[in-house]
């Protein structure tokens, strides 16, 4: 129970955090991703405070012998860069110069009651499960 607790309120706080930011505004990103025009540097800020955080966080928590509330830390063993590696960041990278949202603010954005994140939620989904037809 606690688990799920501590989910539910890293969920809720993320989601807070990208409202405030207003990440879930998708003008505001494709506005951080047009250089050439007007640009907006908030995505900027966010993300140096994420990769700010993160740094100094994970120093103290990755200096435990276990997680709070797991047995094992679950880290990532794969360093390669290979190829379905690079397809997807471009495709990824694509989807987000299109819609202008990723997976965190477009679930965060369902809260605004229009169409673009219900759209693009569907289309992230059906994505998703396309992956299993993707030759490996």
């Amino acid at each position: 129970m606690k688990e799920q607790l501590t989910i539910l309120l890293s969920g809720l706080l993320f989601g807070l955090g990208l409202g405030l930011s207003q990440m879930i505004d998708r003008d505001r990103v494709l506005g951080f991703l047009d250089v050439t025009g007007v640009w907006d540097p908030t995505l900027l800020f966010v993300l140096g405070g994420a990769v700010t955080v993160t740094v100094i966080a994970f120093r103290f928590i990755l200096s435990r012998s276990q997680p709070i509330l797991a047995n094992d830390f679950h880290l990532p063993t794969k360093k390669d860069i290979d190829k379905p590696l690079i397809i997807g960041a471009i495709i990824f990278g694509i989807g987000w110069g299109i819609a202008g949202y990723c997976p965190g603010p477009g679930i965060t954005a369902l809260v605004l009651g229009i169409w673009n994140p219900i759209l693009f939620m569907i289309a992230f989904i059906v994505g998703s499960l396309a992956y299993k037809w993707y030759p490996k």
